[in-house]
């Protein structure tokens, strides 16, 4: 019987070790376990706090773009333009081209998300091509959503077409009163890696009042009348012509539907925007001290001189006068009507040459020939 009762108690001895080590792997495994789970929270905490941290830092970078740029500025870089639509503003985006959006190849090809198409021709008229009427202008810009208290972004599809400049200088002429124009265009956009569409986009019509009577700011412009007058009250007063120096010189018209050349009587060459002057190597607009460089050559300055820029139609001549706009010269206007207008007076002075040289020559419209239209 002790030898039973032996085996028994050192069978219990075993039994006890036995499960008491089976235990203690259990232990060892569950603590494992949850040393495990524990790693993989702490890890997908860590991400989630650093992706926390990105957003945050977005959202900074976001804010410090957006507060970094006044009101009044007008050319911005493609990062402005995403904070602005990333913001959740009231913010409209309108590519500009000449023509319908069907026949507008590049829009259909790439735009950015949620931009309408705007045909120029809506926004000025068929026979001098100077801005439409108050009435026709109120009409088209609500009809694209748009009141005086909405950021709008305007934007071209190369560097040199400016008939974004020419849209964002309307739109300020009518009261919009924060205008931005990206600089360098849909090409700045790209370069970004900002992501584009191509699906057409159908603008929705505000029945909100506009705002203020359109225009709200008349003196963004001036009519050949009012430049007649200056020429000739205003000593301080000089046009300044945004064309090519064949257009200045009196060898082109520039256009295929104008069969005169010539320039205004006293006026001076500031450059053309369609050789690039206007943009730096990136496509961006040039700075003021460029402009200041340009008119320097004439002895001009905004600073002592006012200015009316001017080219055929309106378009080129649009981008100096933005540039002198945002930064806060109130001396500085566009003479809409251009060399276009000038020419169908045959009573007006014109100049033909470069001012000063022996080719030089002062006529009048009804004196030009009419065989210096552009080939098309």
């Amino acid at each position: 019987m002790k030898k039973n009762y032996g085996k028994i108690i050192l069978s219990a001895v075993f039994l006890t070790a036995a499960l008491s080590a089976c235990g203690n792997a259990k232990k060892a495994e569950t603590s494992a376990v949850s040393s495990e789970m524990s790693t993989e929270a702490a890890s997908e905490k860590a991400t989630e706090t650093e992706k926390a941290g990105e957003t945050e830092k977005a959202g900074e970078k976001e804010a410090a773009e957006l507060s970094s740029v006044k009101e009044e500025t007008v050319y911005v870089s493609a990062d402005y333009v995403k904070a602005l639509l990333d913001s959740g503003k009231d913010v409209k985006v309108l590519e500009a081209a000449w023509g319908p959006v069907d026949a507008d190849e590049d829009y259909n090809k790439a735009h950015i998300p949620g931009a309408f198409h705007v045909n120029t021709d809506d926004i000025e008229e068929e026979k001098t091509w100077n801005f439409r009427s108050p009435e026709e202008i109120e009409k088209l810009l609500k009809n694209y959503g748009i009141t005086k208290d909405t950021i709008v972004v305007t934007y071209g599809n190369t560097p040199e077409n400016t008939a974004d400049d020419r849209l964002a200088t309307v739109l300020l002429w009518a009261g919009v009163e924060d205008v931005k124009n990206l600089s360098g265009g849909i090409d700045a956009w790209v370069k970004e890696g900002f992501e584009t569409e191509k699906q057409v986009n159908e603008p929705a019509a505000t029945k909100e009042d506009f705002g203020v009577k359109i225009p709200a700011h008349p003196e963004y412009v001036l009519s050949i009348d009012e430049v007649k007058e200056k020429i000739k009250d205003d000593a301080k007063f000089k046009l300044v012509s945004i064309r090519s120096k064949d257009e200045f010189l009196g060898k082109t018209s520039g256009y295929s539907y104008i069969d005169r050349a010539g320039e205004p009587l006293g006026a001076v060459w500031g450059h053309d925007t369609d050789d690039g002057s206007y943009n730096n190597a990136d496509g961006t607009v040039v700075d003021l001290a460029k402009l200041e460089e340009y008119l320097g050559e004439s002895g001009l300055s905004l600073e002592k001189n006012d200015i009316a820029f001017y080219c055929g139609t309106g378009w080129r001549a649009s981008v100096p006068f933005l540039i002198a706009h945002e930064n806060g010269f109130k001396n500085a206007y566009l003479y809409d009507g251009g060399w276009f207008q000038w020419q169908m007076d045959p009573e007006n002075k014109v100049q033909l040459g470069e001012p000063g040289s022996s080719d030089y020559k002062e006529v009048q419209v009804k004196d030009l020939p009419t065989d210096k239209a552009a080939k098309k």
